[in-house]
């Protein structure tokens, strides 16, 4: 039997999950082999390379926004959970004290130490191996060694300026200006450089350091000191979220408005103050709409009428939903395979590089699959 013809509306129509006042509609993927009869949805590599479209529409260092079109939600979830929970970061893990007088006690001031965001060369991380830890069945555990631990020393005293006595005098009350060390913070952590690791981290553009040197850590006084020695590993997400790479990533779908019947005049205006600024425009009634019979326009030249400007910006609040003058007139939804994507570095990584590195992990997560299928069928 010969595939069914389907008409490009019926399709696009398949695409739209239907938002109505209480309830979601349409929610499930139907292209799939066998859902409709007469009908072929076999995936396609040609068709699929054709149809998927990858579209920016913002892209910071710190920040990106873009599309993902043409792809099903298993895939676009597929890469947010990769985005938050498994691109390797490196971060600290083991903080041993020598001395700490300050008021922040180990426990905390550990804490805080863990989830500072780290950078240096990327090659460098890169060529770092993950940190096996010591278990029941493996006690030794990789070991600590050039290639999977980064050293780093924080070794701070608060001590008095030398201008102490004449500032004091002026009533200089601010402990910054008053003493050294009176704020320790993130850049004040010290890069020790271990055998191979000079080939990669030389130098202030390539050291490991703190994505942001302004960090709070401690505040001290007179007297007191912090002096710390941190093991540095990479490690995912899965495992602690200090070693997630982003601060959020997530995706909504593309709203889509559809208006079915005019809306004009002052019903436009309240139209219009129901969705985000942008959203909704208003157009005066051409003469050739006013003239063409069954328009809706009739004898309504000139006239303000509500159109759609930018889905982009909507919210999908549903508000005009709640008004009864538009009863009808309109049609909510979202574009099931249009995937917004915002992600939001740490700074580990630049934005988009992000989503770079979850489609490769994503290929070696097939590609291990594929060896796994081919040694059953062996």
């Amino acid at each position: 039997m010969a595939p069914a013809r389907v008409s490009e509306e019926e399709l696009d129509s398949r695409k739209i999950v239907g938002v109505n006042a209480e309830t979601v509609t349409n929610v499930t993927s139907t292209d799939i082999p066998g859902h409709y009869p007469g009908e072929d949805h076999e995936w396609d590599l040609e068709d699929f390379t054709n149809s998927f479209t990858v579209r920016f529409h913002k892209n910071t260092p710190l920040d990106s926004s873009f599309s993902l079109i043409g792809i099903d939600a298993s895939i676009a979830n597929a890469f947010r959970r990769i985005l938050l929970a498994e691109i390797p970061t490196l971060a600290i893990e083991y903080v041993f004290v020598h001395n700490n007088t300050s008021t922040v006690q180990d426990e905390v001031l550990s804490h805080r130490l863990g989830l500072i965001p780290l950078t240096g060369n990327p090659a460098g991380i890169q060529w770092l191996h993950q940190y096996r830890k010591p278990t029941d069945e493996d006690p030794e555990g990789s070991g600590v060694q050039d290639n999977n631990t980064i050293v780093m020393k924080l070794k701070v005293e608060c001590t008095r300026v030398d201008e102490y006595e004449e500032l004091n005098k002026k009533g200089e009350d601010d402990p910054r200006v008053l003493y050294k060390h009176a704020h320790v913070y993130a850049k004040d952590l010290e890069f020790v450089v271990s055998g191979r690791q000079d080939a990669y981290f030389l130098g202030e553009a390539n050291a490991i350091k703190s994505v942001h040197p302004d960090i709070l850590l401690a505040k001290m006084r007179p007297g007191q000191c912090i002096d710390m020695e941190m093991h540095c590993i990479k490690g995912i997400g899965a495992d602690h979220a200090k070693f997630s790479p982003v601060a959020t990533a997530t995706y909504r779908l593309l709203p889509t408005i559809s208006i079915t019947k005019p809306i004009l005049g002052n019903d436009a205006r309240k139209f219009a103050r129901c969705f985000p600024k942008g959203v909704i425009g208003l157009e005066e009634v051409s003469v050739e709409e006013a003239k063409r019979r069954g328009s809706g326009y009739e004898g309504h030249e000139g006239e303000k009428k509500a159109v759609v400007k930018n889905t982009f910006k909507d919210t999908v609040s549903r508000e005009c939903l709640r008004h009864p003058e538009f009863e009808g007139k309109v049609k909510l939804g979202r574009r099931r395979d249009h995937f917004i994507f915002m992600v939001e570095s740490t700074g580990q990584y630049e934005s988009d590089e992000l989503f770079l590195e979850s489609v490769n992990i994503l290929k070696e997560k097939c590609a291990t699959m594929k060896r796994g299928l081919a040694n059953i069928m062996r």
